[in-house]
């Protein structure tokens, strides 16, 4: 009953964001595919490894390296313990994260690479099933909710031919930036213990990818998070307006998830190690951003985002619409 399900609410949901965005997929139709917790997390480990290759060929060429010391320590796991740690820790993180997704579109596969797995709306059907029964939602009503919001993501990188290119390239340049030396761990350990001293939570700012991030990937997590900001927030402003007419339960809906978002004590320890507090304000920030681009010149000018890379908000126009509207208006003028 779900996959059909999804399968007609992924198509009717692709109709409605295209008619409120005016985006249309250049990849043909959105494909649906209901899967397990396992399922959801094999499909992000494939994900990650593919991201990973440049990272991974760095540390083995390190851990094949004598072990520089470190003062009194050599810090120097075994590298095959550390393989493994790193599997350990990469999967209990997807095992946690894969009981509270309700639906993805991942933008990050490599096109080439396994088509048939790839440019797929996954929805993961347990925790789909747990939130109807416990909120007593209406069936329909709340999978066509979740199709609206994962649709506009497919259609945000499949109607806009250079988005996923760029996005795949902030990527890459955060992860071919990383430089596996211990020395690194221990300076950023020190601006961690001083940012603490300051009074600042060091993670706030993306978990520990920003605790360890050199000066120039700092710039790129800027980029991927104005990026980021930009496309949850149109996705929740999306999903809202699409959903209107036909989704009668859309704020109840959105106020259950809203609550699901406050995690507990041990759920946001987590969050915060690997940045998904920042994911969270992302949601916040780029509706914001959005509804004050809009109230200053509309659609008209909110869609000068699509025109290209150099349209995008950086993570202070995000925060800060006017900078934006300021720079991007008077660009947008004949003549300019």
């Amino acid at each position: 009953m779900l996959e059909e399900d999804f399968a007609e609410l992924t198509a009717e949901a692709e109709e409605l964001v295209s008619a409120e965005t005016g985006l249309r997929s250049l990849a043909g139709p959105a494909r649906a595919r209901v899967t397990d917790r396992p399922g959801w997390v094999t499909a992000n480990v494939a994900s990650t490894q593919r991201l990973m290759r440049p990272l991974a060929k760095k540390l083995a060429e390190v851990m094949s390296k004598p072990a520089p010391k470190l003062g009194p320590v050599a810090l120097r796991l075994p590298a095959q313990l550390s393989r493994n740690l790193a599997g350990v820790q990469l999967g209990a993180l997807l095992g946690w994260m894969s009981t509270r997704v309700l639906g993805q579109y991942d933008q990050l596969l490599i096109e080439e690479e396994s088509p048939d797995d790839q440019d797929i709306v996954y929805y993961v059907g347990p925790n789909i099933i747990e939130l109807e029964d416990r909120f007593g939602f209406e069936p329909r009503q709340f999978r066509l909710w979740i199709a609206l919001h994962e649709v506009t993501h497919r259609l945000q990188f499949t109607g806009v031919p250079w988005l996923r290119p760029h996005f795949l390239s902030l990527v890459a340049s955060l992860v071919e930036g990383v430089d596996p030396d211990p020395r690194r761990l221990l300076e950023a350990l020190k601006r961690a213990a001083t940012e603490v001293r300051e009074g600042h939570n060091p993670l706030d700012d993306g978990g520990l990818v920003a605790l360890f991030a050199s000066p120039g990937q700092r710039q790129a997590l800027d980029s991927v998070g104005g990026f980021m900001s930009l496309l949850e927030g149109h996705g929740d402003m999306v999903m809202n307006r699409a959903a209107a007419g036909r989704v009668p339960d859309a704020d109840h809906f959105a106020g259950v998830l809203r609550a699901r978002r406050q995690l507990g004590v041990l759920a946001r320890a987590v969050s915060m190690m690997v940045g998904l507090d920042a994911k969270l304000k992302q949601y916040e920030q780029g509706e914001r951003f959005v509804e004050a681009v809009e109230a200053a010149g509309g659609r008209e000018l909110f869609d000068l985002v699509w025109r290209g890379p150099e349209w995008l908000p950086k993570l202070a126009e995000i925060r800060e619409p006017s900078l934006w509207v300021e720079r991007c208006r008077d660009a947008a003028q004949p003549g300019t």
